[in-house]
């Protein structure tokens, strides 16, 4: 057998229909849209259109919650960090804040700040000021020497601090 010779098996590829070529071709004047109106042009654009009813899309009730400024921290687990101190990205004995992590290559920015996460191992002593932190991520530098700052306090303290007591109305 020699590449020329390879071929399809017979009706395993069928002819494009010519359009538009006459009435004799069972497909010509209108090419088998039908007659006039939009959807005989090409770009039609009634996707989702019911005949002037309200669309289902419109009956249906909305929701969810889309915030309009969410919030983008970044996350940074413990284990990361550790491995950044082992390949000497990071110096233990300093002190450490967000912006040795972006130069260590641990997140990609910090503008909504950098919140540190429990997964993983720490071995070394560290003193490290972040946005926010999860609870194992706390004991876990805490439970290997070191200290950790928390820029942001959590919701539950900010919405405590936030409620005020009721009095009664006069």
């Amino acid at each position: 057998m020699r590449l020329n010779q390879i071929a399809d098996n017979p009706g395993a590829r069928k002819e494009r229909m010519r359009v538009g070529r006459g009435i004799g071709s069972g497909k010509g004047k209108t090419s088998g849209r039908g007659v006039k109106g939009q959807k005989a042009r090409t770009g039609v654009s009634i996707n989702g259109f019911e005949g002037g009813q309200t669309p289902i899309y419109r009956r249906l009730p909305k929701r969810g919650f889309n915030p309009l400024h969410p919030s983008t921290t970044e996350a940074v687990n413990i284990g990361r960090l550790q491995a950044a101190i082992d390949k000497k990205k990071i110096d233990a004995a300093q002190p450490i804040d967000e912006a040795v992590l972006k130069k260590a290559g641990l997140c990609s920015r910090t503008a909504g700040g950098i919140r540190l996460l429990g997964t993983g191992e720490l071995k070394a002593k560290v003193n490290i000021t972040v946005t926010g932190a999860s609870a194992s991520a706390k004991a876990a530098v805490e439970k290997a020497g070191g200290s950790i700052t928390v820029l942001v306090p959590p919701k539950a303290e900010t919405a405590a601090k936030a409620e005020k007591p009721k009095g009664k109305k006069k």
